[in-house]
């Protein structure tokens, strides 16, 4: 069993998933896992160290190497990854309670993300069977082609965010290639995966293909990422983290593929639809409390409509129901944890320095505990202030006014981020020149953040390199092996 429950609380022990079974940390140590509505203790998780991380490492290396799972067939892999999402589909309405519970997101946003989890499986179980290799025309008496082969074992260390998601965005493709993964969920949110993992031996997985151990960055995420029978890590979280992750897979040579921070622009001309643009605003910042790497969270408007844009998305914010995440009124629930509570919370003392407040910007004094922080939109924000450069990861919305076309795309393209960005027109035209002259991997024309597995996901510069999603994602956990045959029977005379 994938949990314990303590006599003395309701909250839950769960262990580490290493060879399709359940195991204490070595070192027996165990960190808690909180509620954030209500700061109260839910669970408390197996803390993986070194030790740990080279038992799942070695079971995942035995599995790729010599296991059965190297004889299955792409049918086989699409079939498992059918069965898993429905299990997810069968389980749907206690994961979302679970993922709303740990992570604090309103329970309507946990159930559409707990869908998206078995869709992503189940485009990845039928993608499977489409993977490809190609002839090459070679100009010699002989026959080339190419090998499509699994790049082996994948470290796979996820946020806290979109907990059962991005276990799905980096699990499904991994299975469908072949590969063997050893999978870190954030320390904040690991509740989900460890449910998840119990369905793993009744699909059909052979022992070692997926791992889930749970532990902090620098403990367990930095042995996994240095681990010498790693072959590839996937990451999603800070741009921060992201380059230590670079630096220390670079002693082995490793794999990286990275989905890092994002500032997005969500940019409004004065000819947008005026009611679907103020809605755009409010949902692209807000949207899962603002603990979205794509959040638009600078709002740049032209300035012919800006006063009045900032009034009508003042206005429509103050209807944003705050309150408890399992309440289905609820629009924003709390932030993930006390630590992100704080480091939100001093971004708004410095805004209150940088800009003018239009509404928000403090504690709620709704509720005695919970970690809940107001809808927060800053206006006349500068482009160069820090709450306009640096990622905050909550609900805090920087409005910055633009004169055109090309200041739009100057003040837009003016980030260390490249990750999303959206634009607001009825001009077609001008929708196409803008999105051709952003610097960023996702753009969205007259909405923001609608996400769909067929699509890639990644971003330009400190956003992180590699795509997921689509078969761009599958791409990513594949090798090319090319394979040449002599068709000449004459010597090749180099003697």
């Amino acid at each position: 069993m994938a949990t314990t429950t303590s006599a003395a609380s309701n909250a839950r022990t769960y262990k580490n998933f290493v060879n399709n079974q359940w195991v204490a940390a070595a070192s027996g140590e165990t960190f808690p896992v909180y509620d954030p509505s209500t700061e109260e203790v839910i669970a408390n998780v197996a803390a993986a160290d070194k030790s740990d991380v080279d038992a799942a490492v070695k079971a995942a290396r035995e599995a790729f190497d010599n296991g059965p799972w190297r004889q299955t067939t792409a049918q086989d892999r699409g079939r498992i990854l059918f069965k898993l999402a429905e299990k997810i589909r069968q389980n749907s309405a206690a994961l979302a309670d679970l993922e709303c519970r740990n992570s604090g997101k309103p329970i309507v946003e946990a159930e559409y993300d707990i869908a998206d989890v078995a869709t992503c499986f189940e485009y990845y179980g039928g993608l499977a069977t489409k993977v490809t290799g190609h002839v090459n025309p070679v100009p010699a008496n002989a026959l080339s082609f190419t090998l499509r082969e699994p790049v082996g074992v994948a470290a796979q260390i996820i946020p806290w965010n979109y907990p059962l998601l991005m276990a799905a965005w980096k699990l499904a493709p991994a299975i469908a290639a072949g590969c063997c993964c050893v999978l870190k969920p954030a320390e904040q949110t690991p509740l989900t995966a460890l449910e998840f993992a119990n369905y793993l031996e009744e699909v059909g997985l052979p022992p070692g293909v997926v791992n889930v151990i749970n532990g902090f960055g620098e403990t367990a995420g930095a042995a996994l990422v240095a681990h010498p029978g790693v072959d590839k890590v996937a990451f999603t979280g800070s741009a921060a983290v992201g380059k230590i992750i670079v630096k220390s897979a670079a002693d082995t040579l490793k794999r990286v593929t990275l989905e890092l921070g994002g500032k997005s622009p969500n940019i409004f001309f004065a000819e947008a639809d005026w009611e679907a643009a103020v809605d755009g605003a409010l949902f692209g910042v807000f949207i899962n409390q603002g603990e979205v790497c794509s959040a638009g969270s600078r709002i740049l408007v032209e300035k012919s409509i800006y006063k009045k844009f900032v009034e009508a998305m003042t206005e429509k914010a103050k209807r944003i129901t705050l309150g408890p995440p399992l309440a289905r009124e609820t629009k924003m629930g709390p932030l993930v944890s006390k630590e992100q509570y704080d480091r939100v919370a001093s971004y708004l003392d410095l805004g209150r320095k940088e800009a003018k407040v239009a509404i928000g910007g403090n504690k709620s004094k709704q509720f005695g505990k919970g970690f809940y922080l107001e809808p927060t939109i800053f206006y006349d924000v500068e482009n160069s202030a820090r709450i306009a450069r640096e990622e905050i990861f909550g609900p805090v919305a920087s409005v910055i006014p633009f004169d055109g076309e090309n200041d739009a795309i100057r003040i837009a393209n003016d980030t260390p981020y490249g990750l999303a960005a959206a634009v607001w027109t009825r001009d077609i035209y001008k929708a196409f020149r803008v999105v051709k002259s952003l610097r960023a991997g996702i753009v969205w024309v007259n909405h923001m953040q609608p996400t769909y597995v067929e699509a890639p996901w990644g971003g330009y510069k400190q956003s992180g390199f590699g795509r997921e999603l689509g078969p761009w994602g599958l791409e990513e956990y594949l090798e090319t092996k090319q394979v040449f045959v002599n068709l000449d029977e004459t010597p090749i005379g180099w003697y």
